[in-house]
């Protein structure tokens, strides 16, 4: 079996990959062990904000804020709600990757591959056969998975992760989750809309502990306000099993304790996907965390092998992977010698209110060595926070010192990874918080709070009408 390239693994970075090397013309076969469509289909963003609008819509019935109007929320049929998240991700996986690849005319082989010398791919086939693919090129694109830390008593007490969090059809009383970051953050509120009492372990001092102070603050008030207990400063030291309970020893720095809840949620980050696929033989050593080392192309120490998505240790985020692919193709085929720019590169949680950020952080900008100036705007000046009656959360923008160009941006807000595409496109055209401030926006969207905090580096917004510019 000869092809221009090969393709293991099925998630974003592959099929971007994949895409563009069938409209150079290439041949392309694609090698999947699991399912087809990678973590954002299956595991990751697609099931992950189905299961959180539910939640979302049953926390406005039961909490919405505006006099006269009447809601109510009775129990949650997990059953049912777990049943409607895996119809979706059963037909987005069906129409935007299966039939996705039959449109693209390539084949998607169901087995296990692992390098062999020349360099080419022995493929296990699912069935006993097993097939030998030969390409130009090879893309490694397999992806992560949820990893565990080394916690005495962990392995054999059934906890959950990020996955199988996703699965579940009955939900229980209580819930712990070790792990204060996005994917800690979501679940737990998620979890809690749904009736579960809910209590997050964060090693760090704080919650979101690679977002601004202002953010981790903010978000701790609203898990607060949601009754989300939040432990920070605390390390899980060994867990155990008492009965239908699970029991962490936690230790701070200044005292001991135990957590029991009936349900163990660990949410401690991701690691890269190369088990198996035996590298080394072909001249590509994995890194510390198993991640594939490669150049600013993409490209292995073997110059016919590439990597691309979370598997290469870059940031874990769909919309990387599938830039990721798009690169190798070109570079490649067309030894196009592409990079990508991550310096405005966005991030969002989903929890509500949502958590966006792109640029740097005011720490981040000092130790680059930038005089910065910063200005924080609370979500009280901006009118749509106040239509809708709720204004937990804020706006950070961090400018350079002399020129106000932008740096960094970071929401706290219902919409910030709306809000936060606003700022991106400004970083990447070198804007100035002036000229952020200057600029057209509409009245009454919460992207024009992020015109407000720019206003903020040059004037007194609270003294300005509700829609003076």
């Amino acid at each position: 079996m000869r092809y221009d390239l090969a393709v293991i693994g099925s998630g974003g970075a592959a099929f971007a990959a994949a895409i563009a090397a069938r409209r150079k013309g290439r041949s392309v076969i694609m090698i999947e062990r699991g399912t087809v469509g990678g973590t954002c289909v299956n595991t990751g963003c697609v099931p992950s904000k189905a299961l959180l609008a539910a939640a979302q819509a049953r926390h406005v019935a039961l909490h919405q804020q505006f006099p006269g109007i009447r809601t109510a929320a009775d129990g949650v049929d997990m059953a049912a709600v777990t049943g409607a998240k895996r119809t979706l991700v059963d037909t987005m996986r069906t129409d935007k990757y299966v039939d996705l690849a039959a449109d693209h005319g390539w084949e998607i082989l169901t087995g296990t591959a692992r390098f062999v010398d020349g360099p080419a791919l022995d493929v296990d086939l699912t069935g006993g056969d097993r097939t030998r693919v030969h390409a130009e090129h090879y893309l490694v694109a397999t992806g992560s998975a949820p990893w565990t830390p080394p916690i005495t008593g962990l392995a054999g007490i059934g906890y959950l992760t990020s996955t199988t969090a996703m699965e579940q059809t009955t939900l229980p009383r209580s819930l712990a989750v070790i792990g204060g970051n996005y994917v800690g953050l979501e679940q737990a509120q998620l979890y809690a809309r749904l009736g579960v009492r809910v209590t997050v372990i964060e090693q760090e001092d704080r919650l979101a502990p690679g977002e601004e102070p202002e953010i981790s603050d903010g978000i701790q008030g609203v898990f607060a306000d949601e009754g989300i207990t939040v432990h920070t400063g605390s390390a899980v030291t060994s867990v155990r099993r008492e009965h239908d309970h699970v029991v962490l020893d936690s230790h701070t720095a200044s005292a001991n304790g135990e957590i029991r809840a009936e349900a163990l949620l660990v949410a401690t980050g991701r690691r890269p996907v190369t088990d198996g696929l035996n590298l080394a033989d072909v001249g590509v050593t994995p890194g510390p965390r198993g991640e594939v080392p490669v150049d600013e192309h993409l490209r292995t120490d073997n110059p016919r092998i590439w990597a691309a998505g979370d598997v290469t240790g870059h940031p874990q985020f769909v919309y990387v992977a599938g830039a990721h692919g798009t690169l190798v193709a070109d570079n490649a085929f067309d030894d196009a010698h592409r990079t990508l720019d991550y310096h405005h590169l966005p991030r969002v949680t989903f929890t509500s209110p949502q958590i966006a950020a792109a640029g740097l952080t005011e720490a981040q900008a000092v130790e680059q060595g930038y005089a910065c100036e910063r200005r924080v705007l609370s979500l009280e000046h901006v009118p749509r926070a106040l239509i809708d009656r709720d204004t937990r959360g804020l706006i950070k923008l961090v400018a350079e010192q002399g020129t106000g160009r932008l740096l960094g941006a970071h929401v706290l807000a219902d919409g910030a990874g709306d809000v936060i595409a606003t700022a991106v496109y400004a970083m990447a055209n070198h804007m100035t918080v002036t000229q952020m401030a200057d600029m057209w926006c509409p009245y009454l969207t919460m992207a024009e709070g992020l015109k407000l905090a720019a206003q903020t580096f040059t004037r007194d917004v609270t003294t300005l009408s509700c829609c003076a510019s």
